[in-house]
């Protein structure tokens, strides 16, 4: 089974969020339906929300991990080149 870390952006306001699962086609669904209890950042926060980047690992912890770097202070400044580069 596949894990992945993703990043998604709000089309309408440009903000970005950072995650990690193991179906990204479903967690990006859940993250757009309204109705899902799932994901309070992106509901407080408009979408549509669109996949920006993702990474695939082989262990959820692994996943977790690429996460939480990402959170870091590295890991926004990283984010933050990408969307300068977009």
């Amino acid at each position: 089974m596949a894990f992945y870390t993703y990043i998604i952006q709000s089309k309408s306001t440009g903000k970005i969020y950072t995650g990690q699962t193991c179906d990204l086609v479903k967690r990006l669904r859940q993250h757009n339906d309204p109705d899902c209890k799932i994901g309070v950042y992106t509901k407080k926060n408009k979408g549509p929300w669109k996949l920006f980047y993702y990474e695939k690992f082989n262990t959820r912890s692994d996943a977790i991990k690429r996460e939480k770097q990402l959170k870091s202070g590295k890991g926004r400044e990283f984010i933050r080149e990408m969307v300068l580069k977009k």
